[in-house]
């Protein structure tokens, strides 16, 4: 009991590292703080593991600490420092007010719908499970609610994180391989997607998505 208690109050961190992501003024920064969730993410992992008794929640959070914790902040940190821009810290469409608002109406939503969910994996671990969903959609809300291209790519790495979530509490005893998996797909795909915002900021001088309207041969 107090186990469950523990992962579904840790689970709340989750939420308030995405918005100092989604919020961050700088690249760098917002690395960093990808990282601190990472962290709450590989912490969970653990407790769950402790919960359930699930050994392969324990090889998961071993690699999750390699990947999330420290691989991609660090490929972020290298690449994106060459690309600090000032238009990242005006690149959002929604005031940061309004976008905390906006992360707990997602959150109240998300909680109603989960709610209803029987599962008997998910029934201790549904605010967790909750958090899970709503982090996915604050991943979406980023990739949509910001214009600036590195802000998308932190987007994508939210709802990776969501879904990582969802997936232990929901089959806490998948086989390791399908988490190296996800990790791998997270890691070339965040590389693959640096690359292309390194490549159109020397290409059009801006990292502004409203900007590539226009293709060029």
């Amino acid at each position: 009991m107090q186990g469950t208690l523990f992962i579904n109050g840790l689970s709340g961190f989750l939420i308030v590292t995405a918005l100092l992501v989604a919020l961050a003024p700088r690249p760098v920064q917002a690395a960093r703080f990808y990282a601190l969730q990472s962290l709450v993410l590989v912490a969970l992992f653990v407790s769950i593991a402790m919960t359930t008794g699930s050994t392969e929640l324990y090889l998961w959070s071993a690699s999750a600490f390699v990947t999330k914790v420290v691989l991609v902040p660090v490929i972020m940190t290298k690449m994106f420092r060459r690309l600090e821009d000032p238009e990242l810290g005006s690149g959002a469409v929604m005031p940061a007010a309004l976008s905390i608002v906006g992360a707990a109406l997602i959150v109240i939503l998300c909680y109603a719908v989960i709610s209803r969910v029987t599962l008997p994996a998910a029934l201790p671990l549904k605010p967790a499970l909750a958090i899970s969903l709503a982090h996915f959609f604050l991943g979406l809300g980023c990739i949509v609610g910001q214009r600036n291209i590195l802000k998308q790519v932190f987007g994508y790495c939210l709802m990776e994180n969501g879904s990582h979530l969802t997936l232990a509490i929901l089959a806490p005893n998948a086989p390791e391989l399908v988490e190296v998996g996800i990790a791998t797909d997270a890691v070339f795909a965040v590389v693959i997607m640096a690359v292309l915002g390194m490549r159109i900021s020397k290409t059009l001088g801006s990292l502004d998505a409203r900007k590539l309207t226009t293709l060029k041969g």
